[in-house]
């Protein structure tokens, strides 16, 4: 039954068989190895780079009163 849900569902009862913490085990593994700190750990690096996406912006401008044209 490899490749079906209910071959999944009797290897997910395998993994919790030989160990309870399996999960959790391989989850925390791939957290560890995360290198990249992203927006969140440097606020100003996100301001900088949101001034450049809006500098370099193709959308058209809207002008008070008259539709752009698009």
């Amino acid at each position: 039954m490899a490749g079906t849900k209910a071959g999944g569902l009797k290897a997910k009862q395998k993994n919790l068989e030989r160990d309870p913490n399996f999960y959790a085990r391989i989850g925390a593994k791939g957290g560890k190895n995360g290198r990249t700190g992203g927006f969140a750990a440097n606020p100003e690096l996100a301001r900088i780079a949101g001034a450049k996406g809006g500098r370099i912006s193709r959308r058209v401008k809207k002008t008070e009163g008259v539709a752009a044209a698009a």
